[in-house]
């Protein structure tokens, strides 16, 4: 689990808070298809088709501990389990179609880069 960072807020400190929430390779990712609404685990990894189920987990408790989404557990069997963005996951919608425009912009230049070189 981990743990909530105490921040040393200068200039940059609230960049630095949301990198931090966000950071590494899959937590945007999770956050972006969670954007359509509530998912079961293996539709999230059919999505992510490269993520191992381990790293799933783990992205997903760390998400749920930051408080960005939530997970919901039905009374039946098998049991069936879903994740959603909670109210502050939703708040961050802008954040990440932002890195998503972005990033489909860079890809698509990146070719060209390259071919100059």
């Amino acid at each position: 689990m981990k743990k909530l960072r105490h921040y040393d807020c200068a200039s940059g400190c609230p960049v630095e808070a949301t990198l931090d929430l966000i950071d590494g390779k899959w937590k945007g990712v999770i956050l972006y298809h969670l954007e359509d609404g509530p998912i079961r685990f293996n539709e999230l990894r059919r999505r992510l088709n490269h993520i191992t189920q381990r790293m799933l987990t783990r992205q997903l408790r760390e998400l749920e501990d930051s408080g960005l989404i939530l997970r919901t557990v039905y009374p039946q069997v098998p049991p069936k389990v879903e994740y959603a963005l909670s109210d502050d996951g939703r708040s961050l919608a802008p954040v990440i179609a932002a890195l998503h425009d972005w990033g489909r912009g860079w890809l698509t230049r990146r070719p060209q880069a390259q071919a100059a070189e």
